[in-house]
């Protein structure tokens, strides 16, 4: 019988395999989660969780220590090293697209024998992170809408409403709650409005903010404050002030934990890493620029009898920007509201990626009671339960707001300590192992990937290090940065975990290799 009569009426591209599912299946997995995600759904989620807006609780901070030439400069500075570290995620991610990413990347690079112990730490390190995100984008968006909130009701001079501690923490586990119901059932929509908000806030930023500072200002004055900081030595105010840099510019690793609903995600992943390290760190630059620009009086944006009460400086640059021009703060509102929507973007966004990472962890059986948060929504196809663990979680790290001063800068340095921290051991296992044991993918580095992981590896340690140090003196209770302590606490229950026999991840993510 002729072939191709036994064949006739089929297609056969609809017996062709994903290459990421193929890819999947190779190293152990089945598809559960919907694979249809395009490199540009991909991009818009991984561009929200990495919204260039998102920093803008760390501006006046920043901008107090150093001036603004330390600012602008160190954010260049970051972005530099940024780009090594997306070099390296993304090879690795060519390589293995799984949900799980970090802790699966770590588990098969580190070897047979130390496979096991660096996945396990990278899995919690990186679980930390995530939950610690999602607090900081309700965070970021709590105090933005006090701001709406106040500037419409009168401002602080005249009397506007400025939302309590109790209101504030309302505010924040609302947000929360509220991403983790659109995670539960719209992903599709969660994709679909991060791509609409960044139009907007592309196209907005540079319409808003008027250029009434000198260049030389902006790019070379240096001003440190350390009767409002009580910082007094200039390197340590220069490291501190790039804090806001280097907060901005992660996240990137959200394409990877997406790679499992991404078509051809060993090509689409990387592609959404570098495209989103670009066209943030392009625009957030700009963003930061615009801000610096606009200042009109440095010191007033810090009086607390100002309009915005002194809590939020970038809120004061813009209100008084627009209301020298238009008499009104009327534009000020509206282009809060559009930083408002950034940030509850990017809270889906993250809210998304951590409860793929805790399914991933769950799937593998890296968590207590694993097969309640690895359970898959037989409509939807979204890890529910995962989701909203994630979500009580954050609301929990948060509940520090109604005493604590620094609550924002401690949650900032947890996520950064545990997401980037998380980066650091795979691209390090990446640096040592032998590299004929390495499979790569259609994004390959070659020879250069040595080189780019040494340098991620380095520059990865310095970051993890500096978010532990105190930013403001002197250090009283309620000004400590307790993110030392949370870390420890989480390191002492990582252990302890292992110790009570959760030991099915870390056996079962190193079998293949």
């Amino acid at each position: 019988m002729d072939y191709r009569e036994v064949h006739v009426g089929v297609n056969p591209r609809a017996m062709e395999i994903d290459s990421g599912e193929k890819r999947l299946n190779e190293l152990g997995y089945k598809q559960e989660l919907r694979r249809e995600m395009s490199l540009f759904k991909t991009f818009a989620i991984t561009f929200s969780t990495m919204a260039f807006f998102i920093g803008t609780p760390l501006y006046g901070p920043s901008l107090l220590y150093a001036g603004p030439a330390s600012l602008i400069w160190g954010y260049v500075a970051v972005t530099f090293f940024t780009w090594f570290v997306g070099f390296a995620m993304a090879e690795i991610c060519s390589s293995f697209p799984t949900t799980g990413s970090l802790y699966f990347w770590a588990a098969h690079l580190a070897g047979p024998r130390w496979g096991p112990f660096a996945s396990w730490c990278c899995a919690w390190l990186e679980t930390m992170g995530v939950i610690a995100g999602i607090g900081t984008q309700a965070y970021s968006g709590a105090q933005t809408l006090q701001m709406i909130i106040l500037l419409s009701t009168g401002t602080n001079k005249g009397g506007g409403y400025f939302a309590p501690r109790s209101v504030f923490l309302f505010m924040y586990i609302g947000l929360i709650i509220i991403w983790a119901v659109l995670n539960s059932f719209a992903l599709q929509v969660i994709a679909f409005l991060n791509v609409i908000g960044g139009l907007v806030v592309i196209i907005g930023l540079p319409l808003v903010a008027s250029t009434t500072q000198s260049a030389s200002y902006v790019f070379t004055h240096f001003e440190t404050s350390p009767e409002a900081t009580g910082i007094h030595s200039k390197p340590y105010a220069v490291i501190l002030s790039v804090l806001l840099s280097q907060y901005c510019l992660y996240g990137y690793d959200t394409a990877a934990h997406l790679t499992e609903e991404t078509k051809g995600a060993d090509r689409t992943g990387p592609m959404a890493i570098l495209s989103s390290i670009g066209v943030i760190s392009t625009f957030g630059w700009a963003y930061i620029l615009a801000l610096t620009f606009s200042i009109q009086d440095l010191a007033y944006l810090y009086d607390p009898n100002n309009e915005t009460g002194g809590a939020f400086v970038p809120a004061q640059i813009i209100y008084d920007a627009f209301y020298r021009r238009y008499h009104s703060g009327t534009g000020a509102i509206i282009f809060l509201c559009i930083i408002w929507g950034t940030f509850f973007f990017c809270g889906l966004s993250v809210i998304t990626s951590a409860g793929r990472v805790v399914y991933a962890l769950s799937r593998d059986g890296g968590i207590p009671f694993s097969p309640i948060w690895r359970k898959i929504h037989p409509k939807h196809k979204v890890p529910i339960n995962a989701v909203w663990l994630c979500a009580v979680s954050s609301i929990i790290i948060g509940l520090p707001i109604l005493k604590l001063n620094v609550v924002f800068t401690a949650i900032v340095s947890i996520s950064t300590i545990g997401w980037v921290g998380a980066y650091a051991i795979p691209i390090f296992a990446r640096l040592v192992m032998d590299e004929k044991n390495f499979r790569p993918g259609p994004f390959y580095l070659g020879r250069a990937s040595g080189p780019v992981c040494l340098i991620s590896f380095l520059y990865i340690f310095y970051t993890c290090s500096i978010f532990l140090l105190p930013t403001l003196y002197p250090l009283r209770w309620d000004t400590f940065n307790y993110a030392p302590v949370a870390v420890g606490v989480a390191l002492a229950l990582n252990t302890a975990l292992v110790g009570l026999g959760c030991k099915e991840m870390v056996q079962g993510t190193s079998q293949e290799y």
